[in-house]
């Protein structure tokens, strides 16, 4: 099933019922109900949750900063001119189990540097080591949607796909190299500045008719790729080059040639890859094998609740709130 208007419009009532009734409720059930997911995980899936824990959450030594937030104080800003609220609700999920008196921080958006203090985010840079960024799976309505794409790959178009909102510089670069190349079907969806690049507008196209192609460009916003989780997930082949920011989806641990097709940052050898996956069906078929095995890990939304919760656990344990026991 793709995502068509309905199973869209179904999804976010489904969301929406969800936080509001965990919001309304007091928080002693959920606590209760996180104690028995927790002690129910498997010795193999208390593994997994720590590994992905311990590339979520890596504060070091924390002790001692400035945290912003009252567990018990955090609550819908009604009257905030910027509410946030997929951001509130998503992390609000976690952070309600735990003591009211614990204090946390966090940045909501489009992060792309290291907070002063340790914060939960969206997204990051992508580095190794200690960092003052813990990723929570937020925003998540809009950014973990995956498709059953049945079209094989070699039923689909020899082309590139592209359609996105371009306002930033490598965006605009990829329009400007290939927006009339006969491989490519490329273009941006805003017109906001009409008369520059008039011919860079096409119409919008849905995830449906993207999936017509065997290779979608995956190009990083203000952050990372919003698409690139339902195309890891289709029979077509993400084209990017290697990403710079990463979210819950773990992008710093994708690997090109495996996970996706990897270009350079000047685009300048894409017509070049995608002519190699055209000779090499075999290879382009192992990569979308891989991607789905690396979705995979996404889709269990009870290890994906488990890990939720083990990353602000830990998160309050690094800063030195809760003992490490």
């Amino acid at each position: 099933m793709q995502l068509t208007s309905l199973h869209k419009s179904a999804r976010r009532l489904n969301y929406w019922c969800k936080a509001l009734t965990q919001y309304m409720l007091p928080s002693s059930l959920y606590r209760a109900r996180a104690k028995r997911l927790m002690a129910s995980l498997t010795d193999a899936e208390r593994e997994v949750v720590a590994r992905r824990v311990n590339y979520y959450v890596r504060l070091g030594e924390s002790t001692g900063a400035t945290l912003s937030t009252r567990v018990g104080d955090y609550r819908y800003p009604l009257r905030a001119e910027k509410r946030n609220s997929l951001y509130f609700f998503d992390l609000y999920q976690t952070v309600s189990l735990f003591n009211r008196e614990l204090m946390f921080s966090y940045l909501f958006g489009d992060i792309t540097h290291e907070p002063d203090v340790p914060s939960f985010v969206k997204s990051r840079p992508i580095a190794a080591g200690t960092t003052r960024s813990a990723v929570m799976k937020l925003d998540a309505l809009r950014h973990f949607q995956f498709v059953h794409d049945s079209r094989p790959f070699g039923q689909k178009r020899d082309m590139l796909v592209s359609r996105n909102h371009v306002t930033q510089a490598h965006r605009r670069l990829l329009l400007a190299m290939y927006h009339d190349h006969p491989q490519c079907d490329i273009g941006k969806t805003n017109t906001d500045s009409p008369e520059e690049h008039p011919e860079w507008v096409k119409p919008f196209m849905t995830i449906d008719e993207q999936l017509g192609y065997k290779f979608i460009a995956c190009i990083e916003g203000n952050d990372v790729a919003t698409n690139l989780k339902w195309v890891m997930s289709s029979n077509s082949l993400a084209v990017m080059p290697k990403p710079r920011y990463e979210t819950w989806y773990m992008e710093g641990t994708l690997q090109p040639g495996v996970h996706y097709v990897e270009v350079k940052p000047d685009y300048s050898d894409l017509i070049e890859q995608m002519q190699h996956y055209i000779a090499h069906p075999a290879e382009a078929e192992a990569i979308i094998r891989n991607a789905h095995d690396y979705v995979s890990q996404f889709q269990n939304q009870r290890i994906e609740l488990a890990t939720q919760i083990a990353c602000t656990e830990a998160y309050f344990k690094q800063t030195g709130q809760l003992l490490n026991v």
